[in-house]
């Protein structure tokens, strides 16, 4: 199989797929963290996949998407983007938006 192949199955077999380094129970940078903190804040249900397993899948992932930075946020299939581009549609609430509109649950958490 070739790492396209793997990249492909691997955002096939989830509604949202995030390339990291680590993994979300342990992330291994602070950018891979923050967008684990992201979407367990939401409570959206992921897969991550780390990348420091393979240099073949972290530079594949990299020519996957076009985009040269870790970590990588897909949904449906689709990237989304990265810690920075992440964080801001977070706090603006188009994260949640683009989430919902694409049919992902979102955990509904408890107005203060």
């Amino acid at each position: 199989m070739s790492i396209n192949q793997f990249i492909d199955q691997q955002l096939k077999s989830s509604d949202v797929v995030l390339f990291m380094k680590g993994t979300p129970q342990f992330p291994q940078c602070g950018f891979s963290g923050q967008l684990v903190q992201i979407l367990d804040h939401l409570g959206v249900p992921y897969k991550g996949i780390n990348i420091l397993d393979s240099d073949e899948l972290r530079q594949g992932i990299k020519a996957f998407s076009n985009w040269p930075t870790i970590p990588q946020l897909y949904v449906k299939g689709e990237f989304v983007g990265g810690c920075d581009i992440i964080r801001e549609m977070f706090q603006s609430g188009e994260l949640q938006g683009v989430l919902k509109e694409k049919g992902v649950s979102l955990r509904e958490r408890a107005q203060a």
